[in-house]
C-alpha cells in the first residue's frame, strides 16, 4: 500500500495531468478558459478574484520553497530553522485565509447571482469542495505541526525529502508513509485536485498569452450619442 499510494500514486496523477491537457487542447481548444463571468456580476468579483488568486499564488509558492528547497540551503543563507518555521507558518496562514476567503465569496457570488450561477460548469460542484478540501488540510496540519502534536516531526526532512525523490524517478516511499496523517491525506488529496485540472476551469493556469506581446493595438472609439464621428 505505501508503494501504490507514495511510490506510484502520484506518477499516476502527472500522468492524467499530462495526458488530459493533451487531450483538452486538441478537442477542447475553445473551451480552454475560466469561463469569466463578469459580465454577469463585478463587484464582488474584484474582490473574491484577487484574493483568490494571490493567495493561492503564494501558497503554491511556499510549497514550492518548502519542498524543493533543502534545509542546507537555508541555513547556508543564515536563516535558522526557528525563523524558517515561523515565517513559513506566518506566511502560510495569511495565504490560505486569504485562499478561502476568495473562494468563499466566488462561491456565493455564484449562488447567489443567477446569471453568474447560469453559467457554471458540470465540474464545479467537484472542484471547489476539492479546492476548500486540499487548503483547509494544509492548514489543518500545518497548525498542528505548529503546536508540537506531532512531536518533534520536521516535514522538510521528511516529505520533502520523499517530494524531490519523486524526480530522481526513485521515490523514497517510506519517508512518505511515516509522516503524520494528516499530512498524508493533505498530500493524497493534492494529487488528486492535480489531476482534476485538466477537467476543470483551473486548465487556464496553464494559459500563456504570448501572442498578445506581437498582437496588434485594438482601437476603440467612444460611441457618441449624437451620431458625430470622434475627431481623429
Amino acid at each position: 500500500m505505501s508503494i501504490l499510494l507514495w511510490g506510484i500514486y502520484p506518477y499516476a496523477a502527472v500522468v492524467v495531468l499530462i495526458g488530459g491537457l493533451v487531450l483538452r487542447a486538441r478537442y477542447d481548444r475553445f473551451g480552454w478558459t475560466s469561463h469569466s463571468s463578469q459580465l454577469h456580476e463585478s463587484k464582488l468579483l474584484r474582490v473574491g478574484s484577487p484574493l483568490f488568486h494571490f493567495g493561492m499564488l503564494f501558497v503554491v509558492l511556499g510549497h514550492v520553497v518548502g519542498l524543493l528547497i533543502p534545509e542546507s540551503w537555508t541555513a547556508a543563507v543564515g536563516v535558522s530553522d526557528h525563523v524558517y518555521h515561523l515565517t513559513a507558518l506566518a506566511t502560510g496562514s495569511v495565504a490560505g485565509a486569504a485562499t478561502l476567503a476568495g473562494l468563499g465569496i466566488l462561491v456565493y457570488r455564484r449562488l447567489r447571482n443567477p446569471g453568474v450561477r447560469r453559467a457554471t460548469l458540470p465540474t464545479d460542484p467537484l472542484l471547489y469542495p476539492a479546492l476548500v478540501l486540499v487548503v483547509v488540510l494544509g492548514l489543518t496540519a500545518t497548525t498542528l505541526n505548529a503546536s508540537g502534536c506531532f512531536g518533534t516531526y520536521d516535514y522538510r526532512t521528511g516529505i520533502a525529502e520523499w517530494f524531490r525523490s519523486l524526480f530522481a524517478l526513485q521515490p523514497e516511499t517510506a519517508l512518505m508513509a511515516a509522516a503524520p496523517l494528516a499530512f498524508r491525506i493533505h498530500v493524497f488529496c493534492a494529487f488528486l485536485l492535480i489531476a482534476m485540472v485538466p477537467f476543470t476551469r483551473l486548465v487556464h493556469i496553464f494559459s500563456f498569452p504570448l501572442l498578445y506581446i506581437a498582437r496588434p493595438y485594438v482601437v476603440y472609439r467612444r460611441n457618441d450619442p449624437a451620431g458625430r464621428t470622434p475627431a481623429g
